[in-house]
């Protein structure tokens, strides 16, 4: 895996429970929890500093997974967290300043920049939220576009139905993270 110290000389810190995929980079402030899981060709970038030097973190919570081709970044001086039990798919795309809350989905290929989604919350996939804060346990439909507040009011509740499988996702993601690091310790 990529790990590389920022301008700063921050360096990446990984729980001893976390997997992160030797192809994944990671670079500078970032802090991975317990039982996560970071997949191939992930990228999380805690690099740009703010206007007074200093580079804010990017924080994954216990038991999130960030999936393949996932990008991570941040405006200098602002910082990205992902609350525990989040997953986020396939080439989707944070940028901070960004506050993703407990048990989030979001979609393939998404994007998230300026906002904050509450716990719960479900972004389906190519999805656009952007600068608004959207309260918990809503969903943004696929191909949506959320930029402003009267978009976030036309938002619907998630459905049982998602919720379950936002749990399921973050289950099998968590499963291969733990069979990730046996085979680590195997040496395969």
């Amino acid at each position: 895996m990529g790990l590389e110290p920022n301008h700063k000389g921050d360096f990446p810190a990984i729980a001893p429970t976390a997997f992160v995929h030797d192809t994944a980079t990671l670079i500078g402030h970032v802090s991975i929890g317990g039982g996560c899981f970071i997949g191939p060709h992930a990228v999380l970038r805690a690099d740009e500093h703010g206007p007074d030097g200093t580079v804010e973190p990017i924080i994954v919570g216990e038991e999130a997974n960030v999936q393949d081709c996932v990008v991570i970044h941040a405006l200098g001086g602002t910082a990205v967290k992902i609350g525990p039990r989040s997953a986020i798919a396939h080439a989707a795309i944070i940028h901070g300043p960004c506050e993703i809350g407990t048990g989030c989905f979001v979609g393939f290929g998404a994007v998230v920049f300026k906002a904050t989604l509450g716990n719960g919350v479900m972004v389906m996939h190519r999805a656009l939220v952007e600068g608004v804060a959207v309260p918990s346990g809503l969903c943004v439909p696929s191909m949506a576009v959320v930029n402003s507040q009267q978009h976030v009011r036309s938002l619907a509740p998630a459905t049982p139905e998602m919720a379950s499988f936002a749990k399921e996702v973050v289950q099998t993601n968590k499963s291969l993270a733990e069979a990730g690091l046996k085979m680590r310790t195997r040496g395969v």
